[in-house]
């Protein structure tokens, strides 16, 4: 019997509707206001329409289909049940019955053209502006845009109708299972035995049911062909096998018995549908079991060609598709033009001319960023709330000479406010904004070893001038904060007394609170105090989405953000700088790599993103304008991307290599660097990221940035990141990769430079274990981790000098106390053969070099003897304090020793 409500629990089940669906239209219509008024601020509306249009170019045609689809479905079913219920319904049950068909199928439709809309909607409008790739295939020879652009489109939809019909075939039988247990669709028949009437089921509802599902096998088998059909495409992309890809197995058996099933399914479900309308069932199940059976003999014959055909003479077979699996994983990662140098036969480091390589001995680096960050927390940080979250690198001229600098943003770490201040008003009026930055260059410490600040305090002065210090858009600035209001906006604190320094917003980003404005943002925080706040007049601004990785997020989700944006100084001004990629996990025949979750198997640093740290303008520019997927994107996007060239002159001179990628291209190319398919398939010049002792674990060595001249580049200066290979089961040094831009076409290049095979070049953790066997050294290196102090050993840099190798290794002293600041306390350089220890680089490389002075320094003044003497006797009071664990009086004596060479 249909369900009854009296009037009042009708009325009570319309108001609860009626509230969430208004709750709903209010919380999601506030969500699209606020992100439409963000993207206009920031110069992109345009880009919420193209989203949004899509959305109903796609939903739309979806929500007529399947609601008139379920419509007419649902009315079948209903028909089918006043027929075998024998049920007299009244025209307003009828017409009640009628409107849950109606409004059941329209909800159904509207969840399901909602998801598919949301989740298809940039697969879809790649389809839609799908372009030419420029190379084919090598098995089916399409351009590779059908995979890259067409096919995640039409997987996703056929998923989705797939999804489609087993729901309804579900329903269906449970529909009519339980139509058929119902008593109001039973009849009764007289017992003779019993003398009653006993119940029995209406075996006729069965019927009909296997009717209806029997047209829906129809469409699922179609469906189901069209689904084998992809598969053939989906091959070339299979990460199973001896390579990444289609292999012979694949080619030769399972597209073979895909192309049998497409056919097959049709005929299939053909069979299943006649056999439901005639009430066959053997004839509706041998369909279904047909196509079972011949999957079935599908992976039995993959499986006997695998291991009988195929293992025995696994190479020959498998040849042509390791080499399609060599070439299209090189094209996918940008290394099939990589220039492969011979670096040829090492030169001793006491032949090479040292003034001609000043600028690269300059910037060699003797701080690491790991302790330096601790440095600038405790040195810099200033007050409790502000702190250094990262540390980047790049390269400045400073005092007209190029230096490689650390830099980092101070930042505003509300989570460091006292409870006490922890107010509303605080949190979101006052403290809104860091301010200024701390710099320090790579290659120079204080007499005490800590790193020499060239841009330091607050406000920030120094060697870079800084107009613009304030830091409203960062990488701690996760909450939303309202400027131009009447509470006065915390700016820094003051140098002298209690008071501090207030400021007012300039910026033209954010959106103005007017009274409508109040209303819609306290419904998107949640948050009333935003809407009764006295203190929020018609001229304040609001400024959300203020994290520079979920800002570049919200504005293009289709791109993959570098995890490391750097700060940039330009004009005054603070920038951030973020590498954006267009990635796949669908071109054919690559290896697929991870980050953060992510699988791809084809990159391509497409985009520089760049974001003003005060105003939070967004500036998207193409870097790679012959990247396919880009100028996809650019034609659904053309209001979005800016051309490089319109890039300001200063920002281009701070563009650099990106870690991330060069990281994923330097483990990628030491298995593709193997273009003999046979060699790759034996892996037998199968190259490893070289491994460094940190903190005494073993781990991969870090691509490191070094501002220095390549060997073959005419001298000339580039801001590279390397990283040196060994071979796969030792440690002795093979070859290093190197990428940079090119300092005049601000193109990017990578290079490998290799080492003759027939020469032993020690590798970065040889270099390390002679130093833990030198005698000296390891002893110096005890005695300095007793005492309450421990030694850190920086990173090990390698370092090409012209023809030669250096490698440089920083030694940091930290006390056991808390808030110790670690400081470099020495330099050990070697050259392979020598290993050296002193207090500077320069003294390092005299000692290591010998034949020049003090490695290209200014000789020293001739000093008396009593001079030298006195020098001498307070060195040796100071090393028997230090030995004796006496910090103070070492600390004493370094300070007397400092005066008597300062005053001489």
């Amino acid at each position: 019997m249909p369900i009854r409500f009296s009037p009042s629990g009708r009325w009570f089940l319309y108001v609860i509707a009626v509230i969430v669906m208004l709750f709903i239209i209010i919380a999601g219509g506030a969500g699209l206001i606020v992100n439409y008024q963000w993207l206009s601020s920031l110069g992109y509306g345009k880009i919420f329409f193209v989203r949004f249009f899509a959305e109903l170019e796609l939903g739309i045609p979806a929500f007529l289909i399947i609601f008139f689809l379920l419509y007419f479905y649902f009315n079948k079913i209903k028909r089918d049940y006043i027929r075998y219920t024998g049920d007299v319904m009244s025209p307003k049950e009828t017409k009640r019955l009628n409107i849950f068909v109606l409004w059941g199928s329209a909800l159904i439709s509207a969840v399901m053209s909602i998801e598919l809309a949301s989740t298809m909607w940039q697969n879809f409008l790649n389809y839609l502006h799908s372009a030419d790739f420029g190379y084919n295939d090598p098995i089916f020879n399409k351009d590779l845009s059908l995979y890259l652009f067409k096919l995640p489109f039409l997987n996703g939809v056929y998923n989705f109708l797939l999804f489609l019909i087993v729901i309804l075939v579900v329903l269906t039988a449970i529909i009519y299972v339980l139509m058929y247990y119902s008593n109001a669709t039973r009849f009764f028949r007289y017992s003779e035995e019993n003398h009653a009437f006993r119940s029995i089921p209406n075996r006729e509802i069965i019927m009909i049911a296997i009717n209806q599902v029997a047209i829906l096998g129809l469409v699922f088998f179609v469906l189901l062909s069209f689904g084998y059909y992809l598969k053939g495409f989906n091959l070339l992309n299979s990460p199973l096998g001896v390579v990444y890809g289609a292999g012979y197995t694949d080619i030769h058996v399972t597209l073979l018995f895909n192309r049998i099933l497409i056919g097959l399914c049709i005929a299939a479900g053909i069979i299943f549908a006649v056999g439901g309308l005639r009430r066959n069932i053997r004839l509706t199940a041998s369909g279904p079991l047909l196509v079972i059976a011949v999957v079935v003999v599908s992976y039995i014959a993959s499986a006997v060609v695998q291991n009988f055909v195929v293992s025995p003479n696994e190479f020959n077979r498998e040849k042509p598709y390791i080499k399609n699996n060599i070439e299209f994983t090189q094209l996918a990662y940008g290394v099939n033009n990589i220039k492969r140098i011979s670096f040829g036969d090492v030169q001793d480091i006491s032949d090479v001319d040292m003034n001609m390589n000043r600028n690269t001995i300059d910037n060699i680096r003797i701080n690491d960023y790991r302790p330096v960050i601790q440095v600038y927390n405790q040195l810099q940080g200033i007050r409790m709330y502000y702190r250094f979250n990262d540390v980047d690198i790049d390269r400045y001229n400073i005092d007209g000479k190029p230096t490689e600098v650390f830099l980092s943003a101070r930042e505003l770490d509300k989570n460091r406010i006292s409870d006490q201040a922890r107010s509303w008003i605080n949190m979101h009026l006052v403290y809104t904004h860091g301010y200024g930055v701390a710099v320090t260059p790579v290659n120079k410490v204080t007499p005490e070893g800590q790193p020499e600040f060239i841009v330091k305090d607050i406000p920030p002065k120094g060697s870079i001038q800084i107009n613009r210090p304030e830091i409203y858009f960062g990488e701690l600035t996760n909450d939303y904060v309202i400027v131009n209001t009447d509470a006065k906006e915390f700016d820094y604190p003051a140098s002298s007394g209690e008071d501090n320094v207030y400021t007012e917003y300039s910026g033209k980003t954010g959106t103005k609170l007017g009274f409508f404005n109040r209303i819609l943002y306290t419904l998107y925080t949640g948050d009333v105090r935003l809407l009764f706040s006295s203190d929020i007049g018609p001229e304040s601004r609001i400024l959300i989405n203020r994290n520079i990785m979920d800002r570049a997020q919200r504005i293009a989700p289709f791109l993959m953000y570098d995890e490391d944006p750097y700060l940039v100084i330009d004009n005054g001004k603070l920038y951030w700088m973020l590498d954006a990629y267009t990635v796949s996990n669908n071109f054919p025949y690559s290896t697929t790599s991870v980050i953060n979750g992510r699988q791809f198997n084809y990159i391509r640093n497409s985009v520089k993103v760049v974001i003003d740290a005060y105003d939070g303008s967004t500036d998207f520019y193409i870097y790679d304008s012959n990247d396919p997927v880009i100028k996809v994107y650019q034609s659904i996007f053309p209001s979005l991307f800016k051309p490089f060239e319109a890039m300001p002159e200063g920002l281009k001179e701070h563009i650099r290599y990106p870690q991330t990628l060069f990281d994923i291209q330097s483990v990628i190319y030491g298995t593709y660097h193997m273009d003999n398919e046979q060699v790759f398939y034996n892996k037998e010049d199968l190259w490893n990221i070289a491994k460094e002792r940190y903190q005494e674990e073993v781990q991969d060595i870090e691509s490191q940035y070094i501002y220095m001249a390549l060997p073959d580049n005419s001298g000339e200066e580039e801001f590279i990141i390397m990283v040196p290979y060994t071979p796969a089961t030792k440690n002795n040094m093979i070859s290093w990769m190197a990428g940079y831009t090119d300092s005049e076409t601000k193109k990017p290049i990578l290079e490998i430079y290799e080492f003759p095979k027939n020469v032993h070049v020690y590798g970065p953790l040889e270099v390390e274990a002679r130093i833990d066997e030198d005698a000296h050294l390891s002893q110096q290196i005890t005695l300095w981790n007793q005492s309450g102090s421990s030694v850190i050993r920086g990173n090990t840099l390698v370092i090409p000098i012209d023809r030669s190798i250096l490698y440089v290794e920083p030694l940091y002293i930290s006390s056991s106390a808390e808030n110790s600041i670690p400081e470099v306390k020495r330099i050990i350089v070697s050259d392979g053969s020598k290993i050296v220890m002193a207090d500077t680089i320069q003294g390092a490389l005299g000692q290591l070099i010998g034949n020049q002075q003090e490695a290209t320094q200014p000789a020293a003044p001739e000093v008396s003897t009593d001079v030298i003497v006195q020098i001498r006797d307070a060195y040796n009071k100071a090393i028997n304090a230090l030995k004796e664990g006496n910090f103070t009086e070492f600390g004493r004596l370094m300070d007397e020793l400092g005066k008597i060479i300062n005053a001489k």
